[in-house]
């Protein structure tokens, strides 16, 4: 009793509650509510973060390990001998057998057709794929140099994906409302200017002489009373419809192609490797790598000599006044990726543009761009792509050659880094061999 009246009293005395026991541990219960709180998003989260019961991890196929690695790890533990798991292989045929020759010769050849009939009928997946893998070794580093900078793999790679997606996506959103822009002028004026032709004293006379408007009239009306010649007409509609869709379709492909290669760009350089031998591993390694870094330099060099191009031509055409300067900063752009001879065509296509507003425009942007391409060849180039790819101007003047006629533009793009392999392989293989006879 005597306890609860000397609390009263001293609740009394201090109504609010300032100086109070109770008061004073009010702060300590609110950091222990807040603890708890933590303490229960924190268990929340690991439950989140771990699996569903009775749930299994994804199986994935995996390297087998080395057997050197296998040895290191027996000899270490004080035992000799390995015992894989599925047991020693055996004894090998001898390669004079008959019986082994006549079979491997059979399955050589069986192979050899079976690759060739499968790559014959296969061949617009394999130019997707040859795409793909050009695209994905040309980000990678990027995407490493955004590794080096403490940024996660799958980061850099959605970064570099994204910003290449975003320029494909300017390019047809810049593209698709100029040409249906152009095409419904075309439409729109089609009916004067074949009134203006008609009503002309040119065509006037030509009709006087030779009949012509009894002529086009009777032909008009056999085409419109033939079937086949409508439907050659509509076979032609779809059969565009069909090549768009096709190449949407094929874009689309190539881009996720493109993330899977560089998502798993690593493994398969560790598989490929793997499938050499132990004691020729590590120089195809090197070989290997010394190739990937060369397509990837020479890629990404590429594009910034065909952005600095298209930036120059753009901003060339909008001070000289030639239309669709944005659009055909994309087309110089694209060109530009061609080696050799990809600027001098972009030139030629802005300059055939740029005739319709006058030969002193042509004559300008001319002049202009063509100094810039002597200026490019000599001082940006020979800077940027200096630690890309060295091959000799002849050989990557047949290898793009060669590459256009058997790939397109494709084979274009790909034939100075394939170049550049073949002759990397040749000096460091061909030649050290050759030298050490």
């Amino acid at each position: 009793m005597t306890d609860t009246t000397d609390e009263s009293s001293a609740a009394s005395e201090n109504p609010g509650g300032q100086g109070t026991p109770a008061a004073r541990d009010t702060p300590a219960r609110e950091a222990r509510r807040k603890g708890s709180a933590a303490v229960a998003l924190g268990f929340v989260a690991r439950r989140l973060r771990q699996p569903l019961p009775g749930a299994q991890p994804r199986i994935r196929f995996e390297m087998p390990p080395e057997y050197v690695q296998e040895q290191e790890a027996v000899g270490a533990a004080g035992d000799g001998e390995v015992s894989p798991q599925f047991g020693s292989p055996g004894p090998r045929m001898s390669p004079q057998h008959p019986l082994y020759m006549g079979f491997m010769g059979t399955v050589g050849v069986g192979l050899a057709l079976l690759v060739y009939w499968i790559g014959s009928n296969t061949t617009q997946l394999l130019l997707w794929i040859v795409a793909a893998l050009f695209i994905a070794l040309g980000l990678e580093p990027v995407v490493g140099w955004l590794e080096n900078r403490k940024i996660p793999r799958p980061a850099g790679i959605l970064v570099s994906v994204t910003v290449l997606v975003s320029a494909v996506v300017g390019f047809f959103a810049t593209l698709i409302p100029t040409i249906v822009e152009q095409v419904t002028e075309i439409v729109e004026q089609a009916p004067v200017w074949i009134r203006d032709f008609i009503n002309s004293e040119f065509f006037r006379s030509l009709d006087d002489q030779f009949g012509v408007r009894d002529r086009i009239t009777e032909e008009l009306d056999k085409f419109v009373n033939d079937p086949a010649a409508v439907g050659g007409i509509f076979g032609g509609v779809v059969g565009f419809g069909s090549t768009v869709a096709n190449g949407l379709f094929g874009t689309l492909i190539v881009l996720v192609l493109s993330l899977y290669f560089l998502a798993a760009l690593p493994a398969m350089k560790r598989w490929g490797y793997r499938l050499a031998p132990r004691s020729r591993r590590h120089r195809v390694e090197a070989l290997s790598e010394e190739i990937t870094r060369s397509v990837g330099n020479y890629v990404i060099g590429q594009a910034c000599v065909a952005l600095l191009n298209a930036t120059f031509a753009f901003i060339v055409m909008s001070i000289v006044g030639i239309p669709f300067a944005l659009l055909l900063a994309f087309v110089v752009a694209l060109l530009a990726f061609i080696p050799l001879v990809g600027g001098m065509i972009a030139g030629v296509v802005v300059l055939l543009v740029s005739l319709t507003e006058g030969w002193q425009t042509a004559a300008i942007y001319g002049v202009c761009y063509f100094a810039y391409l002597q200026f490019e060849a000599y001082f940006i180039s020979p800077r940027i792509m200096q630690k890309a790819v060295a091959v000799p101007g002849a050989v990557a003047v047949i290898s793009v050659i060669a590459g256009g006629s058997l790939l397109g533009v494709l084979g274009a793009l790909i034939a100075i880094p394939t170049a550049a392999a073949v002759l990397l392989l040749i000096r460091e293989i061909y030649i050290v061999r050759q030298d050490q006879h």
